[in-house]
């Protein structure tokens, strides 16, 4: 039963080119900007000969040429991709997506090994009793690129490292029909919901669901975005650099005159390649955008600090002042220091500036460095893999990726122990918050935005089900026979606190969670609800889970194909697809190997006769011929 509550360097062969859009008169502030890079950059080369200068005058020129050759090639092949994305889908009879291949793989879309990437390995939450821990707070969090990373991976035919899927990101990734907030209430609903866990025998699972209230594009107010993009050598292969620029022309589609853009790059040093143009001067983004090119190392704290120094000189009060961090995370010279970076965010998040990340490929990707600096600039982080995710985070939900309605978030739920014996909270594991930071306005929590859904699942047991995981206390208060102060019809107390983006004291919002909510069987819940256990278990099985006691990859593909519900985009599906090569991954992995070849004396394979020596017979041990 469900309970609703609604109380680098940067290439630029002619910077004139930057024109105003409709009068074809130069920029003066992007032009002179465009020139310094240009002329700062070849300074940097030291090369004073005139000789050396013409040549590599003529090699850039050619470099220039063949750029220019595969940029073209790359824009015919992203409008006949953009056009397709936007074309509309249909279902067909047994719900598949007819006339669209979902979230498609770019062209030489490279398979790297994953080694080289920083993925942080999470400590699983573990089960708590009731009775000597009854409370559990966290904050919030509305990221997606965990999921992202991992439909990468499993494209490539890779499982992730055990432990590092974020759970709660693979959750959140989804949307779920909760109701919207009443007007004039909080700017989120709150819903619970409560059924048999799928996961385990004899307990029950709790679903915590938020649903900010939805914004119109055209209601969101004058924008100062900020670029800022990484174009070291790291980003050169196409699912990169290529992919970020055709993901930010579907961004600055949907700008009006009212919106400011700038854009700056870093590599072996940083530059600003646009300084607030017009958002609908669509001329000058694009061309700025398609001269991009990669190359040299990697210097992103530099590029971070004249981000900063871009947004706050076009700051727009009441306004939506935000830095676009795009980049592999491959942060290797330069100002690289984890908490000189988080120290700067803090600080002009304070200001008023966000700060949203934008990961793309994989190889040097760093996970971990790209969703922390989310959190702590008041924004989110997406993985950006093909281009129907650019679609999705930057044109579907960008009042959600853009506007924040509510800042600092959390959430805590204490459980009766009358009732619940035991409970564990399923992800958020970084998310975890002491039990006094939930009234300490002081300490930071997660953001969501215009339309964005939060789901959080707890498992948990009742007292009169038997079967703990933990002993029973020898001391203490007997739940039955003792004097309680315990209510025998709540199994547990919800409480958030929230602040409004222009506000420094949080609010309280306080459910009960009834014991009568909950429904007999699993197949009673809702299709969302399903749904989202079936998300959850994926992410468990991934992570090597020790508290899933009866579930497998059968039982999720049951669970997960039984909730695919209303799926206008088709991710449903993917999501069932994706699971469905989890499975045969995973299969295929715990196969038996073949005896090893010895090969101390054979080739292996055996070369051919024409091309390879002649093959010896143990028993002619000198090779001789045979009559």
């Amino acid at each position: 039963m469900k309970t609703k509550y609604s109380p680098k360097t940067v290439s630029v062969s002619d910077p004139t080119l930057y024109l105003q859009r409709g009068n074809g008169i130069p920029s003066a502030s992007n032009t002179a900007a465009l020139l310094l890079v240009a002329v700062s950059l070849t300074a940097c080369s030291g090369k004073g000969a005139e000789v050396e200068h013409r040549q590599a005058k003529q090699q850039a020129e050619q470099r220039h040429q063949v750029a220019s050759q595969r940029q073209a090639e790359m824009r015919d092949a992203a409008k006949v991709e953009m056009a397709r994305v936007a074309a509309p889908m249909q279902m067909s009879s047994n719900g598949a997506v007819m006339g669209m291949s979902i979230a498609p793989m770019p062209r030489d879309y490279a398979a790297i090994p994953l080694a080289q990437n920083k993925f942080e390995q999470q400590v699983q939450n573990g089960i708590m009793v009731a009775g000597e821990i009854p409370v559990s707070t966290f904050s919030i969090d509305v990221d997606t690129g965990s999921y992202a990373t991992l439909r990468r991976m499993l494209r490539e035919g890779h499982l992730p490292e055990k432990g590092t899927v974020r759970v709660e990101e693979m959750l959140n990734y989804f949307a779920y029909d909760y109701p919207l907030p009443a007007k004039n209430a909080a700017p989120f609903s709150v819903t619970t919901e409560l059924a048999p866990s799928p996961y385990n025998d004899d307990m029950m699972l709790l679903r915590i669901g938020l649903k900010g209230y939805d914004l119109p594009k055209s209601q969101l107010g004058a924008s100062n975005l900020v670029f800022l993009l990484d174009v070291s050598g790291s980003m050169a292969s196409v699912d990169k650099l290529p992919l970020l620029q055709t993901a930010l022309k579907l961004l600055t589609a949907q700008l009006s005159a009212q919106d400011k853009v700038s854009i700056v790059v870093y590599a072996g040093a940083a530059g600003v390649v646009l300084d607030g143009a017009s958002g609908n001067d669509t001329q000058t983004l694009n061309y700025a955008l398609e001269q991009l090119s990669a190359g040299g190392s990697t210097n992103g704290g530099q590029g971070i600090t004249q981000a900063y120094q871009l947004a706050k000189k076009h700051f727009i009060p009441n306004g939506i002042n935000r830095v676009i961090l795009a980049t592999d995370g491959d942060f290797n010279v330069g100002v690289t220091d984890f908490d000189d970076l988080i120290a700067l965010i803090e600080k002009e998040k304070d200001h008023g500036i966000g700060l949203t990340t934008l990961g793309f490929g994989l190889g040097n990707y760093n996970d971990q460095l790209m969703e922390q600096l989310a959190d702590k600039g008041n924004g989110n982080y997406a993985y950006i893999d093909t281009l129907n995710e650019a679609r999705k985070v930057l044109v579907d939900e960008l009042s959600s990726t853009l506007f924040t309605i509510a800042k600092d978030v959390k959430v805590q739920v204490e459980f009766n122990p009358a009732l619940v014996s035991e409970y564990r909270l399923i992800g958020y594991e970084n998310r975890a918050l002491a039990r006094e930071d939930f009234n300490n306005d002081k300490v930071d929590a997660g953001e969501i935005g215009a339309g964005h859904t939060v789901t959080a699942l707890y498992e948990l047991r009742y007292v009169e089900a038997g079967n703990r995981m933990n002993d029973k206390l020898r001391y203490g208060v007997d739940a039955q026979t003792g004097k309680e102060k315990y209510s025998r019809e709540e199994i547990a107390f919800l409480k958030l606190r929230y602040k409004l983006p222009a506000q420094t004291q949080s609010q309280l919002l306080s459910y009960p969670i009834r014991l009568d909510q909950s429904v007999k069987q699993l197949e009673q819940a809702s299709d969302d609800f399903r749904f989202a256990a079936a998300v959850a278990g994926l992410g468990q099985l991934l992570n090597g889970s020790h508290y899933l006691h009866q579930f497998d990859y059968t039982k999720l593909s049951l669970l997960a194909r039984s909730a695919l519900g209303d799926d206008p985009f088709g991710y449903r599906h993917e999501f069932v697809q994706l699971m469905e090569t989890a499975a045969a991954i995973e299969q295929s992995n715990q196969l038996p190997s073949k005896k090893t070849f010895d090969g101390s004396d054979k080739p292996f394979p055996p070369q051919d006769k024409l091309h390879g020596e002649p093959m010896r017979d143990k028993s002619n041990p000198r090779n001789e011929r045979l009559q």
